[in-house]
């Protein structure tokens, strides 16, 4: 069955711009994952453990024929590929994050996968760059607009458009 959904990608080691765009590049060569559309990427500072360099974020819209645990193991295969360790502190620097926001309108909640992700909410970094692509999207148990999750958001985080650098 087809579904249709949400990943946040997220980067602040290394080239960010390309280990973001490696991984969307990544994903598109699994033949069920399929339409990778991008918002444009932002700058945000990290939420929780503020001594590490600042974040570069997108949300990516999607469609597949993967189950929601397929598209989980893709995306940390994905991770790997990248240079993600298996085993990591929460919140620690990183080359590549994935995480799935929604997938269809399921609401799967299991000690490896939560969908919808169980903090979209209170990140700016993941609700400006998804309110840039889907604005109108209803979100999952939320039941409310991505725009509308994004107006109440009480993250004080100032995110930023990211201004691609030019090759020489």
């Amino acid at each position: 069955m087809l579904e249709t959904g949400f990943l946040s990608f997220g980067s602040n080691l290394g080239d960010k711009e390309a280990n973001i765009a490696s991984a969307i590049t990544a994903l598109s060569t699994f033949h069920e994952i399929e339409d990778l559309q991008s918002a444009s990427f932002y700058n945000s500072p990290p939420l929780y453990n503020a001594d590490q360099p600042e974040f570069l974020n997108t949300v990516i819209k999607y469609t597949t024929t993967f189950s929601a645990f397929d598209l989980f193991d893709a995306c940390q295969n994905v991770e790997r590929l990248l240079g993600r360790p298996e085993k990591r502190e929460k919140n620690a620097p990183r080359s590549i994050d994935i995480d799935i926001l929604t997938y269809g309108t399921s609401f799967i909640e299991t000690e490896v996968l939560t969908i919808p992700h169980p903090d979209l909410a209170n990140r700016k970094f993941v609700l400006v760059p998804w309110a840039e692509l889907a604005p109108d999207a209803i979100v999952p148990v939320y039941n409310i607009t991505v725009l509308n999750l994004l107006n109440i958001c009480n993250d004080p985080s100032i995110v930023t458009k990211h201004v691609m650098e030019k090759n020489a």
